[in-house]
């Protein structure tokens, strides 16, 4: 099953959108591309860490995770919760009543599931709005700083 979310990189002061697509399928593996840098790949030993500490399992499938565009480079923790959250839809350990396409989602995972602060939401917000998504998923600690962006909804998750 494919399922996809959206997150963003940040750049100077502008942000852009990064569609995290996830693939869970027949086979025994893990792969992440699309230009992403070391803190991006380690994502996948806290995802597993926070998803197995919350209750659920990492998929007995083959997962590929693929960060577009490529050509954007994709830096630090806080593209884990969009990935941990692509991978148990995928895997169908979860299901939304809202479509998680209509939400940008970003945090950095503990190793215990607990969501991070990550910086940069505000570009970020302001992007979200720009192109039309229905709000963001973030950090509770960050919340604050989402909600300055009027019309968009902002949770914060702990």
């Amino acid at each position: 099953m494919l399922i996809k979310t959206y997150g963003a990189a940040v750049q100077g002061i502008d942000a852009i959108v990064v569609t995290i697509e996830v693939v869970a399928e027949k086979g025994v593996s893990f792969s992440l591309v699309g230009m992403a840098d070391t803190a991006v790949k380690e994502s996948h030993e806290r995802v597993v860490s926070a998803m197995t500490q919350t209750g659920y399992s990492w998929p007995r499938r083959r997962v590929v995770v693929n960060l577009s565009p490529a050509d954007v480079r994709k830096e630090g923790a806080a593209y884990d919760l969009p990935i941990a959250m692509g991978i148990l839809a995928a895997s169908e350990q979860i299901t939304c009543s809202h479509p998680l396409e209509s939400y940008m989602l970003m945090g950095e995972l503990s190793l215990d599931g607990s969501v991070l602060p990550i910086r940069g939401v505000l570009p970020m917000a302001i992007k979200a709005r720009q192109l039309g998504f229905k709000g963001m998923i973030v950090p509770q600690a960050n919340v604050s700083e989402a909600a300055v962006v009027n019309n968009l909804e902002v949770y914060g998750v702990s």
